[in-house]
Parts: structure tokens; C-alpha cells; sequence
């Protein structure tokens, strides 16, 4: 079913060690992203544990990293709410359940339509978020309840630990690579903060992650219509979101690596971890490019590196609840800065004048409404505008060439595709009354593409048989003459003279 990927000590060495930097960098993002959807933290940290597990093992990227999400988190909110988190249980249930059908049905595929504007205005727009996300480490609680920001001396040591741990990323590499950069960093600067006893903000500040043994628990929901009735929308939200992110992270660590992933079998391992994550007390989840970019550069390429996080991860539940808790946030929020600088395309920048204004335009875009609302809508957005400016430019690209044969019929030879942006363009380049009895539409250079095309053959052959005369089409495709007989008989088709697709006769005489 799988294999770990590693041959040799050193693979091994590089799988674990990128596993544990990744999980102690879990820590607070599980923590963070429970309080967003308003669950208890070891709900957070159980689903990044339990996805984390099962989608290295059965997804179809290695070196990915899933886990709780912040894109899912904010789907969830509404649901706990209203209707408690045992809803929240059942819906990722079901979640896991219709992201397994999309895999064995293999939709996954269609994450190839997604243009590289698209992509780019998605990681773009996903580095600001993580970006963002990171801000609220620079505030504190106050007595009445409420959060400021950090000023003074508190704020200049926190910021002093963030820039020294991404000095420790950015320059050991260029001295050894026997060791995760970024796992170094946040020994580092733990040992300075511990034992000189600074007064610095830690992942404890957050919330305690000590816990047991994630426990098998069938939601407590009533099975009944209604229960699917108010679960379901949101496992379709869920389940939509969190594939349209894994696959673009797939895609991302794919190009990173300079491998390919299978979409499909990632859609259905992102459906395995979160049906039993739902039946263990989860919050569901999905791959995580922040904490895949970690994995990645740090050495991780393997499966091995992410069932090493989640077991990580689980030890610190477990056994290592204190120490982890002891970890200054400062480190932590340094790896996530570097992974910022890392995963932000700088060269689009650069390109941005280079480039089409319209896919400078989209992926502006993109970027703006991932930061806005959330990945899933942004890639939906930014597919649907790329879409339309497609159309609406191939809408401009049709025309006709006009020539008279030897017995005055006039021949139009069609080029471009004839669908619902361009038929308006095409049923303003003839004039019925001014052509002679007999017109020939030749399609050789040109397609029908759907119904709205099919139409305007039928709404310009009408025009023709009012003024008396005959329309004939030529050299249609076999997938236009599909979509006309599907259609019924529309107009008078002339096919004798079509020797490539071999029809025998008039469709009409």
C-alpha cells in the first residue's frame, strides 16, 4: 500500500529529524486553529495527529503535511456554534466520506485547470495569511480580558529571538547540512530563553496540550434526516475546501521537488484520515503548505517525515507536555516567517509588467480574496475570471472568408470556435439579403462547441429561409454533427461534398 521511501541511514536521519521540527511547529498552529473553529485545543491537536498519520500514509504526495487548517477552521465556527461539536464530529465524518468518492471517481484531475496565475495569486495570498496569522504572537491578554500589543522591552526581546532564529535558518545551511535548519533554530533559542530565564512569551501561554490517547467515539447526533440535513452542507463546504487546498499544495511540492504526486489517491487518503478523525474526537483537517514547506526544507521528502511528525506530535501529548510548553513562541514564529519568505513567489513581482494584464489581474486577485475569505473561494474566483476573460477574448477571434464557386454559390469559410461568447460576433457577418440563393458555411477551421451555438445555426438558417434561400454546413467535425442530431433537425445540412468525414448524403433531402 506504501512504502517509506528510505533506503538509507541518512534518509532515515533527515525523514525523523524533519518530522520533529515539523511537529513542534503543529503545536501552536492546532492550538491556534481550535480556538478559531471554538473547540477545546486537544481537539486541534488530535486531528493534526490523526490526518497528519493517515494522510502520509495513504495520500498520494510523500513529503507532505496535513493536519487542522485555518481554511477549514473558519467553516466550522457557525456549525459549533448552533449546534455543538458533536455536529462538528458527524459533518467531518461525511467530510472524509465524499473527498473519498472524489478520489475514486477520479475527479482529482481537474485541479489541472487551474491556471498558473491562479496558482501563484494562491500562494501569494497564503504567505500573507500565515503572515498574518503570526501577528497576534506580538499581543498579550490584559487584566480586563482584552489583548494589546507588545511595546518596550517585551517586544524588542521577542523580536530579538524572531530575527535570531531565521539567522540560524537562513546561514547553517550555508555551513552544514547534517541538520534541519530550522529544528536547530528552535533548540537554540529554547536553550537561550530557558536558561537565562527570560521573560518571553511560550506555547504554554497559549494552552496546556497535555492529553491522553485519542478515544473511539461515534458522534452523539441523532440519525435521522434532519441530523444529515444540517451536517451535510457544511461536509460538502469542508470536503470542498479541503481538497481544492491539498491539491494545490500537491501541486506546489510537486514543482518544489521537481516529483508528481497522485491527485487522485490524495483525495482519497484526505477522506480516510478525516472520516476516523471525525470518529475520534478530530476536527478534521487537510494538507498544510506552511508546515509542508518546513518538511521540505528541511530535508523531508519521504512518507517517513510525515508519519515521524504525527507520532512526534502525539509523544508530545502524551509525555512531553511540559517541555513543549516551555518552547518560546518567538522560535516558532520565526520558522513560520521564514516559510513566509520561502513561499511567496517574489518573481511575480517582477513579472507583473511582463505578463498578460489579465493574468496580472487575476492574480492580484486571487492573492485579495485568499486574504479576504478564504483559499477555496479565491481559487474558485480566480478559475471562474481566468474563464470568462478566455471566452470573452476567443468571443472577438471568429470571422469569415467570403468566395463565390463557379456556379454562384457563395462559400463562407468559418474560423474560430463558435460557442456562447462568440455567437453574438457570428450572426453579425452575414446579411441574408444581400447573398445569393445558395450560401455554403464551411467549418473546416471552425467547432461547434455547445448549445448556444447550435442556436445561432438555427437562428441564422430561419433568417436565410425567410429571405428564400438555402443554407448549407460543410466539413462539421463528428462532434458537431453529435451536438446537431442531438439537437433534432435544425437546417439543411450539405454534406456530399465532405470528404474527410465521409457522411453520404443531405441530413435533409
Amino acid at each position: 500500500m506504501f512504502q517509506l521511501g528510505c533506503v538509507s541511514r541518512v534518509c532515515f536521519r533527515n525523514e525523523i529529524l524533519s518530522g520533529l521540527t515539523v511537529a513542534l511547529a503543529l503545536v501552536p498552529e492546532a492550538v491556534a486553529f481550535s480556538f478559531v473553529a471554538g473547540v477545546e485545543p486537544l481537539v486541534g491537536l488530535y486531528a493534526a495527529f490523526m490526518v497528519g498519520l493517515l494522510a502520509a500514509i495513504f495520500g498520494g504526495r510523500p513529503g507532505m503535511i496535513s493536519g487542522a487548517t485555518g481554511a477549514m477552521a473558519v467553516v466550522m465556527v457557525s456549525l459549533v456554534a448552533d449546534h455543538g461539536v458533536e455536529y462538528l464530529f458527524a459533518a467531518v465524518v461525511l467530510t472524509g466520506v465524499i473527498q473519498i468518492t472524489v478520489g475514486i471517481m477520479r475527479l482529482g484531475k481537474y485541479i489541472r485547470i487551474v491556471p498558473h496565475p491562479v496558482m501563484l495569486g494562491f500562494v501569494n495570498g497564503l504567505a500573507i495569511v500565515i503572515f498574518l496569522a503570526q501577528l497576534q504572537h506580538f499581543q498579550f491578554s490584559t487584566a480586563d480580558g482584552g489583548m494589546s500589543w507588545m511595546s518596550g522591552n517585551p517586544m524588542m526581546l521577542f523580536a530579538g529571538l524572531i530575527i535570531l532564529t531565521m539567522a540560524i535558518i537562513h546561514y547553517l545551511p550555508k555551513l552544514t547540512g547534517a541538520f534541519p535548519a530550522s529544528l536547530a533554530a528552535i533548540l537554540v533559542v529554547s536553550f537561550l530563553v530557558i536558561g537565562l530565564d527570560l521573560d518571553t512569551k511560550r506555547v504554554a501561554d497559549l494552552a496546556s496540550i497535555e492529553g491522553g490517547l485519542p478515544i473511539f467515539h461515534i458522534p452523539m447526533v441523532p440519525f435521522n434526516w434532519e441530523t444529515i440535513y444540517i451536517v451535510f452542507p457544511y461536509a460538502i463546504i469542508l470536503a470542498a475546501v479541503g481538497l481544492i487546498e491539498s491539491l494545490l499544495t500537491l501541486t506546489l511540492i510537486d514543482e518544489v521537488t521537481d516529483t508528481r504526486g497522485q491527485g487522485n489517491r490524495e483525495c482519497v487518503g484526505q477522506g480516510i484520515a478525516n472520516s476516523v478523525t471525525g470518529l475520534f474526537g478530530g476536527m478534521g483537517g487537510c494538507a498544510m503548505i506552511g508546515q509542508s514547506m518546513i518538511n521540505v526544507n528541511s530535508g523531508g521528502r519521504q512518507r517517513l517525515s510525515g508519519i515521524s511528525a504525527a507520532l512526534f506530535l502525539l509523544a508530545f501529548i502524551l509525555f512531553a507536555s511540559d517541555l513543549i510548553e516551555a518552547i518560546p513562541m518567538a522560535a516558532l514564529v520565526g520558522v513560520m516567517f521564514m516559510v513566509v519568505l520561502g513561499t511567496f513567489e517574489w518573481s511575480s513581482l517582477r513579472i507583473m509588467r511582463k505578463i498578460p494584464t489579465k493574468d496580472a489581474f487575476v492574480l492580484v486577485l486571487v492573492s485579495g480574496v485568499t486574504v479576504a475569505t478564504d483559499l477555496a473561494i479565491a481559487v474558485i474566483v480566480g478559475v471562474i475570471v481566468s474563464a470568462l476573460i478566455f471566452a470573452w477574448e476567443h468571443a472577438s477571434h471568429i470571422n469569415i472568408e467570403q468566395q463565390d464557386d463557379e456556379d454562384g454559390i457563395r462559400i463562407y469559410e468559418l474560423n474560430g470556435p463558435l460557442f456562447f461568447g462568440s455567437v453574438k460576433n457570428f450572426l453579425d457577418l452575414f446579411s441574408p439579403a444581400d447573398d445569393p440563393d445558395e450560401v455554403i458555411l464551411e467549418f473546416r477551421n471552425s467547432r461547434v462547441a455547445d448549445h448556444s451555438a447550435i442556436e445561432a445555426i438555427d437562428t441564422l438558417a430561419e433568417k436565410y429561409i425567410r429571405a428564400g434561400k438555402k443554407l448549407h454546413l460543410r466539413h462539421l467535425s463528428p462532434e458537431c454533427r453529435i451536438l446537431l442530431h442531438k439537437a433534432g433537425d435544425l437546417v439543411e445540412v450539405n454534406l456530399l461534398e465532405d470528404p474527410i468525414y465521409h457522411v453520404a448524403d443531405d441530413e435533409l433531402a
